[in-house]
């Protein structure tokens, strides 16, 4: 068509190593198709990109290999993560969630190689808002509210202590306070201020109201 690539065809860029199979229109990658790369050793072709294409990006449902340990699985919109994705990171972490511009945000769980994890909401790669911390080796549960990755406050509770590797030597014990929902509210709208407004506000860089859940 018009003389451009269109239809399924190979292009091999001598240069970078680089080559595709799969679908064209108009002389772009539009469809389904696969981005593989020469590896420098054994000089074999390895799979970089499997999955959809618009306008000559990434766009839709894909797989990238960053390594042959890490990889994304998920949506993509113009070449970058968005959408619905889960990630395997080298370092034997796991995310999967929500993805915004090539960062985690909004909901998603994030599995760490010890086990621990964390459910809860993200925002421009990082932790912020409402979410869960499982310190499963230990056996404890932090409940409560992030900014910019950094837990401000919540409560702290026994949790699978029985089955931890490493459980703490004694049960956290009750705190008797007549509302704590109220406290954590309190200490929760004072960094919802801040970091709307910008402004500095002199408190504790972590408040935690601990209550003991049998």
């Amino acid at each position: 068509m018009d003389n451009k690539k269109h239809g399924k065809g190979r292009q091999v860029w001598k240069r970078t190593g680089m080559i595709y199979y799969g679908d064209w229109r108009c002389g772009k990658r539009e469809g389904y198709g696969t981005l593989s790369r020469t590896d420098p050793e054994t000089k074999e072709y390895v799979r970089v990109y499997v999955g959809s294409w618009r306008n000559d990006k990434k766009e839709g449902a894909g797989t990238y290999f960053y390594s042959p340990s890490a990889f994304y699985e998920g949506q993509w919109k113009e070449d970058q993560r968005s959408g619905w994705g889960r990630m395997q990171f080298e370092n034997g972490e796991l995310y999967e969630g929500e993805w915004l511009k090539d960062k985690q945000h909004g909901q998603g769980l994030l599995l760490l190689a010890n086990g621990n994890r964390f459910v809860g909401s993200w925002s421009n790669g990082q932790k912020n808002g409402h979410g869960k911390f499982f310190y499963l080796d230990r056996g404890q549960l932090y409940k409560g509210f992030w900014v910019d990755g950094v837990a401000k406050c919540g409560t702290v509770s026994d949790f699978g202590r029985e089955a931890a590797v490493r459980p703490t030597v004694y049960p956290i014990p009750k705190v008797c306070l007549q509302d704590s929902q109220a406290v954590l509210m309190e200490a929760q709208a004072y960094f919802t201020e801040d970091k709307q407004e910008s402004t500095e506000t002199t408190i504790p860089s972590h408040t935690v109201a601990r209550q003991y859940v049998p």
